[in-house]
């Protein structure tokens, strides 16, 4: 007997449907980014973004993918926004050039225009500063950037789903998640997941549809999210959208009536129980207290400083809350052929027949398929061609393969390709990568440089020199989820305090299958060295740099058999990855406003900059500039910048060591070596290098994976020290330019500096301005530099890396007052950072009476310990020691890795009594300084350069002592000035009297 189905039921099934293609009337078209030129493409993230807007808004059934305009003033983008009604959504950064995000929302709103203005910020300190100094009540919502480009996939999600709720739910019911939390940082980061979540949900239920429409619904009727930072806005949402209310995620502790209450969560969770009692609900919060209450009134609970809470929360949701091919056809509609990508697309275009390929010739179907891949440019050059145009199909299809090849070998040497075994030769200037994850934070910079040269292409004012970012390969984020899930180590890793274990799990795991595969194709093409670095996804952000934090490996990829090289590579691989969980990057992650569980590793696969000399491989020079000098010298200014150079490669310079630092406007103006004493003092006396043949490492520390250095000797042998060298004659007591006499040979680059065998200087000032005109901030680059192995071939410039510096903002400036010199315990004209500090009230000091440079990693170590003890406590302190401070180099100062000393609030360094301190601009440790905004002074006495009173100090008790190390506690706190204008700055001993008010 046949079904019959009810008429009323037929009405109510064809309602369920008749609506779907008018959910989400409001839909983020066009958006309009205001930022710097910078922030513009690390958010795009070379095509990743682009990636990201078309995969989600294809889950969704959209018929438009959002487009970005880019902008970089406040002025422009309401003169954009007014002119041009397609834009639906404003994304700004905190500062907009000519006029703050609050002032532009403002204008906006001012201007009759009905367009939401959103914030993404990058740092939370200067969030909390910005809101309260600025009204925020026109600003639709403030995001923080973490480093995952889903975030304003996030932004434009949570603009149109608040603009649609209320139609969509009245039209079919759409349900609601209610998500309550007043933190930043916070929703920052769980709107992401929750977003992902529901795509994955929307594509396991797509696969359960019964018909197209069905499949359809179930792809446009996601479930929508609404963000409240209160509680009166939550109650509101709950009261209108109970009866669709798919679930809560709620903060324990935010704002009712304009008070902080500590339970409103509570509150707000029994009340939608009342109205909705089957709604599962989960409070969020730091305070585990609330647990057991949670629990007992049948509330789900997270803890917010959990170190796996965004996978809890993916599980919760999990368990709690339940685009295309190109299809080749003839006139008559059948398939001949279908193609998923580009190659396969060229590939195809080789066989179809021709009829198929007038077909869609004459309906633009190529020029529109390759739009919606973000392919426009070849695109726009496909679409004003004609069929009628060519003298046969067959000239039609060599046409086509022909644009799309120039066009693929353009996108090589422009774009991130995908590495793909079956055609990757190993030849060219490549950036490719593996995997669909992040590129991390470097390979990001190196994007964006690579960009840079493209548009502006300095090469061409410096003929005869390549400036090129050298080929790499990034094995993006998802390989290092991969490794981390299949091998079941991210649980061990998170809590695990043993470096050493955690390295020994990491090296007895394995890498994806796949992964494996492709690295063994790519080594079959690639036989030049490789450096092996980190890029995770906070590394070289704006605020936060993550400078040295984690590993690099130089691989000289020499061996005959590509197993031993393979292996090598797996090896270095997996220890990059396993310095992700060290205690060095844990300390450092502690200190920011980010979460380790946030952080993911991406690995680049570079080539070395250098040539083969022997069994040694190296540049002729390295090094890293700076566009803003923070101890500049008459005449120098802080804006003509500061570099560092070193001969070879440039673990000299970024650990530290000995170097030549110059102005790059005063290339011959060098402090350092304003003597013959001074140059004998501080010039470089060896390098590193790649050694080529080096010996396996059998005690499995990674040595063999690692530069080695040499003597100057070496380098002379080489044919290299000649461009960089002078010579001391003992005789007359005098240095001569060059390598020509008889003598001690020093790396002073005289001959690049002085008489112009390079134009270096000339060329880093150009780069330096460019890099900061395009990330509207003071930056830092690496390079280096290999000169013409023979007359009338081209010097290498390798860019190795930019990244923004770190300067601090916003910060009052700091008056002095004048008090007796017995009062002041420090002072230098030599001052890095802003402001005023008076809560210390314990100081960490190496005694300068008995300290001895032999006896410094001891010291290092004694530092370590009291640093870890104070930090347990929550105790910031003063540190100060005598030498350079992190220096690699342990005779020139106390060689302290970053996570010993990461709990001081302020650093003193002080010259020895036989030598000056140079400060250590261009280290990493000097870039963590300056990330972390701490308080850093050089002292030296005898050039002028103010004091320690040490005296006083020795006379103080101590509460420990370790080492010619003494921990120091005091009652009454110290107080610390610091001008960042003019570089000056006191620290004052605890219960100093202060006379009255003079400005010094």
């Amino acid at each position: 007997m046949p079904l019959t189905i009810p008429p009323d039921a037929a009405c109510q099934t064809e309602r369920l449907f008749e609506g779907f293609e008018d959910l989400m009337p409001f839909r983020v078209h066009d958006i309009l980014l205001v930022s710097s030129l910078y922030d513009s493409f690390i958010l795009r993230e070379d095509g990743r973004l682009s990636e990201l807007l078309i995969e989600e808004s294809l889950e969704l059934n959209l018929q438009r993918i959002p487009a970005i305009t880019h902008v970089s003033s406040g002025r422009e983008a309401i003169a954009r926004a007014g002119s041009d009604s397609r834009f639906n959504l404003i994304v700004a950064n905190l500062e907009v050039g000519d006029m703050d995000a609050a002032q532009l929302a403002r204008d906006i709103k001012a201007a009759g225009l009905d367009v939401p203005v959103v914030v993404l910020a990058y740092d939370y300190r200067e969030i909390k500063n910005f809101v309260a100094r600025n009204p925020v009540t026109d600003i639709e919502r403030i995001f923080l950037w973490q480093g995952n480009a889903r975030v304003l996939i996030s932004i434009v999600k949570y603009v149109e789903d608040k603009r649609n709720v209320q139609h969509d739910t009245e039209a079919i019911g759409v349900p609601v998640v209610l998500v309550v939390e007043d933190n930043i940082r916070y929703y920052s980061s769980f709107l992401p997941v929750i977003y992902t979540e529901l795509i994955n949900q929307s594509r396991r239920v797509i696969r359960e549809g019964i018909t197209a429409a069905h499949r359809m619904l179930r792809m446009r009727a996601r479930p929508k999210i609404l963000l409240s930072s209160n509680y009166e806005e939550a109650a509101a949402h709950v009261q209108q959208y109970r009866q669709t209310l798919l679930g809560m995620v709620s903060d324990v502790e935010f704002p009712r009536d304009g008070v902080l209450t500590p339970e409103a969560g509570f509150q707000l969770a029994r009340m939608t129980r009342e109205l909705a009692p089957d709604v599962p609900i989960v409070l969020q919060s730091s305070r585990t207290k609330f647990r057991t209450l949670a629990r007992s009134e049948g509330f789900s609970f997270l803890r917010k400083r959990s170190p796996t809470l965004l996978r809890d929360l993916r599980r919760v949701l999990v368990q709690q809350f339940a685009f295309g091919d190109f299809v080749f056809r003839l006139p008559d509609g059948s398939e001949v052929a279908r193609a998923a990508g580009l190659n396969a697309l060229e590939a195809q275009l080789h066989k179809v027949p021709a009829e198929s390929i007038a077909y869609h010739g004459q309906r633009n179907h190529f020029s529109r398929w390759l739009t919606a891949r973000t392919e426009f440019a070849l695109a726009r050059e496909l679409r004003p061609r004609r069929v009628s145009d060519f003298p046969s199909l067959e000239a039609l299809r060599h046409d086509l393969i022909t644009s799309i090849g120039e066009y693929r070998a353009e996108q090589r040497r422009v774009l991130i390709a995908e590495f793909d075994p079956a055609t990757f030769k190993g030849e060219g200037n490549f950036f490719l990568r593996i995997g669909g994850g992040s590129l991390g934070g470097k390979a990001r910079g190196l994007a964006f440089a690579r960009h840079l040269l493209l548009q502006q292409y300095p090469a061409r004012r410096f003929p005869g020199i390549r400036v090129t970012v050298p080929a790499m390969l990034v094995i993006a984020t998802n390989m290092f989820d991969r490794f981390m899930n299949d091998n079941d180590l991210l649980d061990f890793a998170n809590q695990s305090s043993d470096d050493s274990e955690i390295r020994r799990r990491f090296l007895a795991a394995s890498l994806p299958g796949e992964l494996q595969e492709d690295l063994m194709a790519f080594l079959g093409q690639v036989r030049v060295p490789l450096a092996v670095r980190s890029s995770s996804l906070l590394e070289d952000s704006q605020y936060q740099p993550f400078t040295g934090v984690y590993e690099t490996f130089m691989l000289g990829n020499h061996q005959p058999d590509i197993q031993v090289r393979c292996r090598q590579l797996t090896e270095a691989i997996k220890r990059v990855y396993a310095s992700t969980f060290c205690q060095r990057a844990k300390a450092y992650v502690k200190n920011t406003p980010y979460r380790l569980e946030e952080e993911k590793m991406a690995v680049i696969l570079q080539q070395v900059v250098g040539t083969a000399y022997g069994q040694r491989f190296y540049p002729h020079f390295s090094g890293v500039a700076q566009s803003r000098n923070f101890y500049p010298v008459p005449p120098m200014t802080p804006e003509d910048g500061i570099a560092a150079v070193a001969l070879g490669l440039g673990r000299a310079v970024v650990s530290g060591g000995k170097c030549l630092r110059f102005c790059p406007r005063y290339p011959r103006n060098m402090v350092q070596f304003s003597s013959v004493e001074d140059m004998l003092a501080n010039s470089q006396f060896d390098f590193w290098a790649l050694e080529l043949n080096h010996p396996a490492d059998e005690a499995g520390s990674g040595a063999d994976l690692r530069e080695t250095r040499f003597d100057l000797a070496a380098a002379e042998s080489d044919g290299t020290l000649s461009a960089v060298a002078s010579t001391y004659v003992r005789d007359n007591h005098a240095i001569y330019d060059g390598s020509s006499i008889p003598g001690l040979r020093l790396v002073s680059f005289a001959p690049v500096l002085k008489h112009d065998v390079f134009p270096l200087a000339v060329l880093l000032s150009q780069l330096l301005k460019m890099g900061e005109e395009a990330l509207a901030r003071p930056v830092e680059l690496e390079f280096a530099v290999c000169l013409p192995p023979a007359p009338g071939e081209p010097a290498d410039f390798g860019f190795l890396q930019i990244r923004p510096l770190a300067v601090s903002r916003g910060v009052r400036e700091a008056s002095f007052e004048d008090v007796s010199p017995a009062q002041i315990l420090c002072q230098s004209s030599k001052v890095l950072g802003n402001g005023h500090i008076c809560d210390l009230r314990d100081i960490v000091v190496v005694d300068f009476h008995r300290f001895e440079r032999a006896q410094s990693q001891q010291v290092a170590e004694a530092i370590g310990y009291l640093n870890l003890k104070l930090s347990k406590s929550n105790t910031p302190y003063v540190l100060i020691g005598v030498g350079r401070w992190g220096s690699d180099d342990p005779w020139l100062g106390i060689p302290v890795a970053w996570e010993q000393v990461s709990g001081a609030r302020v650093i003193v360094e002080s010259g020895f009594r036989d030598f000056r301190v140079v400060p250590s601009q261009g280290s990493h440790f000097f870039q963590n300084l300056m990330a972390f905004q701490l308080g850093y002074f050089t002292v030296n006495p005898d050039a002028g350069e103010g004091f320690v009173d040490w005296d006083w100090l020795a006379s103080q008790p101590a509460v420990e002592e370790r080492d010619w190390v003494r921990h120091l506690h005091f009652d009454s706190p110290l107080k610390v000035l610091m001008s960042g204008k003019t570089g000056q700055g006191r620290i004052l001993k605890p219960e100093a009297h202060l006379k009255p008010h003079v400005v010094v």
